[in-house]
């Protein structure tokens, strides 16, 4: 049995103010037993995204940077896994949406860049972030393998299925969502979850910004995409799911979905031409 962890909060356009918050919240679920945390989408900003502003390109930052490290002194103190979802500039000059996942002995694993970027009405991330180009990496810390889907990403089943097929155990899913669209994440991502028989713990932002009010209700879907509990409510604090690995077994020996595919035969997502024999 294991204890994991979200990061309900709410983001500000004082960074050290957000930062101070995480470390406080992350402390707390680690007291609670918490061995994986995860924060929300953009945790250590506004959400910027709101606006089309060229200024907002200067709350990005590099990895390893100031915000990875100060977590990654957290995660080393209290021997803790944590995925931080932050605003990246590389050296290119490129900005990406990505999370980096540290390990409890606060090494940074590796990360995770958003591959599905929104083009929405206060959503709008196609004018800060080039879509994620390291692909579904999958990250073995010392709790478990895990896999990172952020936001947009999880309303296509196919990341997560590569996840599951790479190993990973328990995906995170760091969202910022706004207006009345709980039951439809809930939906995709117990379904995710139980088609491909792993944890999903989605982590959503919360409160009242400038022109959204983030809803919060993360919660943890699991193997048989059921919910592990109920979503929580709309404040700030530490969302947390006992998760059991061997579930991830018993799951997959019942419903045969990954034993059952026909990789063969799936080209056509990709623009390949697949013909059957009559």
């Amino acid at each position: 049995m294991l204890k994991i962890a979200g990061i309900q909060m709410n983001g500000t356009a004082d960074k050290e103010k957000n930062l101070e918050k995480a470390r406080v919240l992350i402390g707390l679920a680690a007291e609670s037993g918490a061995k994986m945390i995860c924060l929300p989408q953009l945790f250590t900003t506004h959400w910027f995204p709101a606006d089309i502003n060229p200024e907002n390109l200067r709350l990005a930052e590099e990895v390893p940077g100031p915000t990875t490290g100060v977590m990654q002194e957290i995660a080393r103190r209290n021997g803790v896994v944590l995925v931080l979802p932050l605003f990246e500039k590389d050296p290119r000059g490129m900005y990406f949406n990505t999370a980096v996942v540290v390990d409890a002995d606060g090494a940074i694993l590796g990360k995770y860049r958003k591959i599905h970027v929104p083009q929405l009405p206060l959503w709008e991330e196609k004018e800060y972030f080039q879509p994620g180009d390291l692909g579904f990496p999958v990250f073995p810390t010392r709790y478990g393998t895990i896999g990172v889907q952020i936001c947009w990403d999880n309303f296509f089943p196919e990341g997560s299925r590569i996840l599951a097929l790479k190993g990973a155990q328990v995906i995170f899913s760091p969202t910022a969502a706004a207006l009345e669209s709980h039951r439809k994440w809930e939906k995709v991502i117990c379904a995710n979850a139980a088609a491909s028989g792993v944890y999903i713990l989605r982590v959503n932002r919360v409160g009242k910004e400038a022109k959204q009010n983030f809803y919060g209700k993360s919660f943890c879907a699991t193997p048989e995409g059921e919910l592990a509990d109920q979503p929580s409510g709309a404040i700030e604090g530490v969302i947390l799911a006992t998760i059991d690995f061997s579930e991830i077994e018993r799951t997959r020996r019942v419903w045969t979905f990954l034993r059952d595919r026909r990789p063969e035969l799936y080209g056509e997502l990709c623009g390949e031409k697949v013909f059957l024999n009559p």
